[in-house]
């Protein structure tokens, strides 16, 4: 029998949550009623989603996907985000692959991890899957006298229409995901 269950297949047998139950169940709903998605979504599935308080009063609907599956999510992400919006009225909808996160290899050891398992590396593409559709062009980092530290990040300005709205809750999503403090801006086109 195929369910909503399907759509969402968590490690080492866990069970979902009430809350990725109803995300699962909604992307069962698109892949059935929606004709343009359905043969998209046919073979995708979730493995996480939490819903965190961002800037203010809102809210954000965070969907870690499998990290084989986040080039087929990417092709239809915007579509994909517009319909889940509508289904969660009010939130939004960030899209995150699963990383894994490996410790340096102890002094001696002849065991060397991957470069993509470093934490600056995974928290680098973390971000990058924040902001998706729009695209990272530059990025400064800036050291206060305190020793605290902000990075700003320019996002592409052709995405503008598609992600001005959400520049608070990426921040806020990054924040909680990585503890780092991000400003997202525009770069200044000069005419």
């Amino acid at each position: 029998m195929y369910t909503s269950r399907k759509k969402i297949l968590k490690d080492k047998d866990v069970e979902p949550t009430e809350f990725e139950e109803t995300v699962a169940q909604y992307l069962f709903d698109l892949e059935n009623t929606n004709q343009d998605l359905k043969s998209d979504l046919k073979d995708l599935y979730i493995n996480q989603a939490i819903q965190m308080d961002v800037a203010g009063n809102r809210k954000a609907v965070v969907i870690y996907v499998p990290y084989r599956l986040r080039k087929a999510f990417r092709k239809i992400h915007l579509r994909l985000v517009r319909e889940l919006e509508k289904k969660f009225s009010g939130k939004d909808v960030v899209l995150i692959a699963t990383r894994r996160i490996v410790r340096p290899p102890k002094k001696g050891s002849a065991v060397q991890r991957p470069r993509t398992r470093t934490l600056t590396a995974v928290h680098d593409a973390m971000l990058e899957d924040v902001v998706h559709p729009a695209e990272i062009v530059g990025k400064r980092i800036r050291y206060r006298l305190d020793g605290s530290k902000i990075m700003k990040v320019f996002l592409d300005p052709k995405e503008r229409n598609n992600t001005e709205y959400k520049l608070e809750t990426f921040s806020g999503v990054y924040r909680k995901l990585t503890g780092k403090d991000v400003v997202f801006e525009y770069p200044i086109t000069e005419a």
